[in-house]
């Protein structure tokens, strides 16, 4: 992303984080959803969360992964990128300087999670992106999901899967390089709870609603997430699923150091349990996650950067500040 983009992404924000008068980076929204929507109170984001996220700026942070595949526990790397950007409610796309504004334009917080690890001779390459929206838009309130897309790709072929939350529908669209599933669209009925496993690293955080108070848990309905859908070949639909929130803190020890955590906990019927071990420190950054099939991600380094101006050869010796090096000759 140039840095023009970047600076009009950033004007485009800055109007609607000033219109918010509360001081608590998020703060359960105490008003009614939109008129018709099907969905409980969001979130607000108010001036310590845009004291830091609307300083056009990304957080890179690099974990140390263990992923489960094919029988065996493969270790890897996961780089979660957090970023705000001006999101189009007709397109589902991050909009460019020199479009025209739309009334549908709004803010959203994207994660961008990458997870590379080797199979054996090939690796396996996995992108998932999550778009949660920061004010209302669209009859949904603060804090849900407007998009998620993911991506695999490894030796055998590549997979891609769009799923959007359209009124009380959720459409899904993908593509496979296998017979049978080549091409899909879907569309499923969207609970009033309804919540998205993919959206489970930003609501560990506080970005995501349903929000919770220490010690609180909720039941929700969730969609499956489009990695687990791809990897173990599962449908695309709702499970029942338990959200929890850790009374009490907990210290844990990582490669970036020890922190004082809270844990979030999403235990999902029929499927894994996923931990988060989430800093008490703003700004609240994933210290570890794990799930009970297997998989697991340890933080090595968290840096904020422009990444997008750091794309010559020169920066590649940047990659160590975050925990990285260059990809040696012949990789696969």
């Amino acid at each position: 992303m140039s840095l023009r983009s970047r600076t009009a992404h950033r004007r485009a924000v800055l109007p609607i984080v000033s219109a918010l008068s509360l001081s608590a980076a998020l703060l359960p929204l105490l008003g009614r959803s939109p008129a018709g929507a099907k969905t409980a109170p969001g979130l607000t984001f108010g001036n310590e969360f845009w004291s830091r996220w609307g300083d056009d700026r990304a957080e890179i942070s690099v974990y140390d992964l263990r992923f489960p595949r094919y029988g065996e526990t493969r270790d890897g790397i996961a780089v979660a990128i957090f970023v705000t950007e001006t999101f189009s409610e007709d397109d589902r796309v991050k909009v460019e300087p020199g479009t025209r504004p739309s009334p549908g334009d709004f803010p959203v917080m994207k994660l961008n999670l990458v997870q590379d690890f080797p199979t054996g001779i090939y690796d396996y390459n996995l992108m998932t992106s999550t778009f949660v929206g920061l004010t209302p838009a669209g009859g949904r309130p603060a804090g849900s999901v407007a998009k998620v897309a993911f991506s695999s790709q490894e030796w055998c072929g590549q997979v891609f899967q769009e799923i959007l939350p359209r009124g009380d529908r959720v459409e899904s669209t993908s593509h496979n390089y296998s017979s049978g599933k080549a091409n899909e669209n879907q569309s499923l009925d969207r609970p009033e709870d309804g919540f998205f496993e993919d959206a489970l690293y930003l609501w560990a955080r506080g970005y995501s609603r349903p929000g919770l108070a220490p010690g609180e848990s909720r039941r929700v309905s969730l969609l499956v997430s489009s990695e687990r859908i791809r990897l173990l070949h599962l449908p695309l639909e709702w499970r029942p699923a338990t959200l929890r929130r850790a009374a009490t803190p907990t210290e844990v020890s990582v490669p970036a150091g020890v922190f004082e955590t809270e844990e979030l906990t999403a235990s999902v019927e029929n499927g894994p349990t996923w931990r988060f071990f989430v800093e008490t420190a703003w700004p609240r950054r994933i210290i570890r996650w794990e799930a009970s099939d297997g998989r697991s991600a340890d933080l090595v380094r968290s840096e904020r950067l422009k990444y997008w101006e750091m794309n010559s050869g020169r920066f590649l010796e940047e990659l160590d500040r975050i925990g990285l090096s260059s990809r040696p000759p012949r990789t696969p």
